[in-house]
């Protein structure tokens, strides 16, 4: 099997106290499998339950974060994309870890690659990263968790200047907007967040988990509403051609032809 038909996976290493969860399909820019997604939840219930295991690193191989999903794995008619419920979800829209992760970024970051991020507790971006939150550019609406994070993180303007327009941005305007905590030189984030990681894991672990649990009783408040008005978003949008028209644009690879119905 060649490189670039061999399937993706999510690899899970322990360093000490440190659980070490890696994406890899570098020969798709990272971009994800129904299979690498259930594999990364249970990599992360793995770590949840692991009473050994007190901060996770996620990170991915290569010089990119994901590219996004691979979408008609997702939503094309042999579409196979369930996770038990049970796992941790990666989203943590869901059940949620109380224990710390910390996650590295680096070159394209789009879509699920910004929530996962955003669903960590920190995350450092090598310099070369570029984010991107394309689903209004695909016929579609945000599902992982973008349209309330984006909020939490940084305001309604800063996030519907971003949400409403699909742009690019850098690190450096990631960092201003509270996405990233620290900006390192490509290649250092993996090690910059592992130095972070060993940080945390040095102090103690149930004061770490408590602190994380006391912060998302506020958030969580607010955000239950948010997730609940998903499925509303999911409704108004999988049922309408222009969500047939982004699916098929990304397929032919072309500029998508929207009609607004």
């Amino acid at each position: 099997m060649s490189p670039d038909t061999a399937p993706g996976e999510v690899t899970l290493r322990t360093e000490g106290h440190i659980a070490i969860i890696t994406v890899a399909n570098e020969a798709k820019k990272n971009s994800y499998s129904p299979d690498m997604m259930r594999q990364l939840a249970g990599h992360l219930t793995t770590f949840d339950e692991d009473d050994d295991l007190w901060v996770a690193v996620f990170n991915s191989a290569g010089d990119h974060t994901t590219a996004g999903l691979d979408m008609p794995k997702f939503f094309g008619p042999d579409a196979d994309a369930d996770i038990d419920p049970a796992l941790v979800d990666p989203f943590a829209m869901g059940r949620r870890t109380t224990k710390p992760v910390v996650a590295a970024v680096q070159g394209i970051t789009f879509t699920i690659g910004i929530e996962m991020m955003l669903a960590a507790d920190i995350a450092v971006a090598a310099d070369s990263a570029v984010f991107q939150q394309l689903e209004v550019a695909r016929g579609i609406a945000p599902l992982g968790g973008a349209h309330f994070r984006y909020l939490t993180r940084t305001g309604w303007g800063n996030a519907m200047y971003h949400l409403m327009r699909a742009d690019r941005f850098d690190a450096q305007r990631a960092l201003e907007l509270g996405f990233v905590q620290e900006v390192v030189p490509h290649g250092q984030q993996l090690d910059r967040a592992l130095e972070l990681a060993h940080e945390i894991a040095a102090n103690a672990p149930l004061g770490v988990r408590a602190t994380k649990e006391a912060a998302l009783r506020y958030i969580e408040h607010g955000e239950q509403a948010a997730i609940a008005a998903i499925d509303d978003v999911r409704a108004s949008v999988f049922d309408s051609e222009d969500f047939k028209e982004g699916i098929q644009s990304f397929i032919e690879r072309r500029p998508a032809n929207f009609q607004g119905y």
